[in-house]
């Protein structure tokens, strides 16, 4: 039992790391434009993530089960993943470089659940196919493909959306339409934060519910006490207790520590003004949404971060960084695999001191 709820700790500390590291994006924007300040954007964005978190449970899912065999995943694994997941944040957190979260943790559970497989790359949901779906699934289609593919669309939808919104406004004056978008801004903010709680929120959920379900499954809560049964996960599902607990603790995030991060996306990449900011927000939060109803676990970094190159790029092409742009590339492309390396290194290395033998983790699977 403690065991257990040192691990949903362990997940909390990730899902706040999330927040510095992470979250922080779907309100980069709007405070690098000056429409809100940090205190305003942090309380929409934790209201509206709240909203967002609770609106479906299909990425949660996904990360829980639709990557890995479950059947090979202890909470052993789980461990090793969240630590190598919060280590690989820590990294890139302390530099400023907006990593990819959500791929940190989906690499540290792939690498993790090959090592308590012993090697069996079979344990890894490569590419396979759904019969009550009719759909391909697996790493390949709901990771990898769209971690190429989302920022892509991501840089052509705000180039699109800046550049129809030049259209529209060539008769306008400066001030009229920086007041304008300013107040449109608050809506695309609140919206992008929406996207982040029904995409972003859920992956520390789908991790936390899987540690109840692999804790009650293995029998570890069958003495819990009657005001403690909540916890016990007969059937997958996602309790309204995790919901509520992984959407206020990205929050705390937001608020503690996203501002090097808001440096670096909202400052960083382009010059930005209300009517850029609200392009860029508006582009992001489509494609993020359009991510979740599929079940796709996006990352938000990515498509922000490119949603601003396109508005950038609209403006001017040397408006936009590139070279700091090169920097971002190189750590979303590493990020799978070096924390699945981190996170199968961490089984073995607690497997060699010996830390696995006071647990029965054959009681687990």
């Amino acid at each position: 039992m403690l065991f257990v709820l040192v691990l949903i700790l362990i997940a909390v500390i990730f899902e706040f790391m999330n927040g510095l590291n992470d979250s922080a994006n779907a309100v980069a924007t709007s405070i690098a434009t000056r429409v809100l300040t940090p205190l305003q954007a942090v309380a929409l964005a934790a209201t509206f993530d709240l909203f967002g978190a609770l609106s479906g449970t299909a990425v949660a899912k996904t990360v829980a089960s639709g990557l890995v065999d479950p059947a090979w995943v202890n909470l052993g694994t789980i461990l090793c993943a969240l630590l190598a997941a919060i280590a690989w944040n820590l990294i890139t957190w302390r530099f400023g470089i907006p990593s990819s979260s959500s791929h940190a943790l989906i690499g540290a559970l792939a690498g993790a659940t090959l090592a308590t497989a012993q090697g069996n790359w079979a344990v890894i949901k490569w590419s396979v196919y759904n019969p009550a779906t009719h759909k391909m699934e697996g790493l390949m289609h709901k990771v990898v493909v769209p971690m190429f593919s989302a920022p892509v669309i991501g840089l052509i939808v705000g180039f699109a959306f800046i550049s129809i919104l030049f259209l529209a406004i060539r008769s306008f004056r400066p001030d009229g339409v920086n007041r304008v978008f300013g107040k449109m801004q608050i809506v695309a903010a609140a919206w992008t934060s929406f996207t982040h709680g029904m995409n972003d929120a859920q992956k520390t959920m789908g991790i936390i519910a899987l540690t109840l379900f692999t804790a009650t499954k293995g029998g570890m809560l069958d003495r819990l006490p009657s005001s403690l049964q909540f916890m016990r996960l007969a059937a997958f599902d996602i309790p309204l207790w995790v919901k509520l607990l992984c959407a206020g603790t990205i929050a705390v995030g937001i608020a503690s520590g996203g501002q090097r991060m808001i440096k670096t996306v909202g400052r960083g990449l382009t010059r930005l003004q209300p009517i850029h900011g609200f392009a860029a927000q508006a582009a992001g939060a489509t494609v993020i949404q359009a991510a979740s109803m599929f079940g796709i676990p996006l990352s938000t970094t990515h498509v922000i971060s490119s949603a601003i190159m396109g508005v950038g790029a609209a403006k001017r092409f040397n408006a936009v960084k590139w070279s700091l742009m090169g920097r971002l590339v190189w750590a979303w492309v590493f990020t799978i695999p070096i924390t699945g390396s981190v996170g199968y290194a961490f089984f073995h290395m607690f497997r060699v001191i010996g830390f696995w033998d006071s647990f029965e983790w054959s009681h687990l699977h």
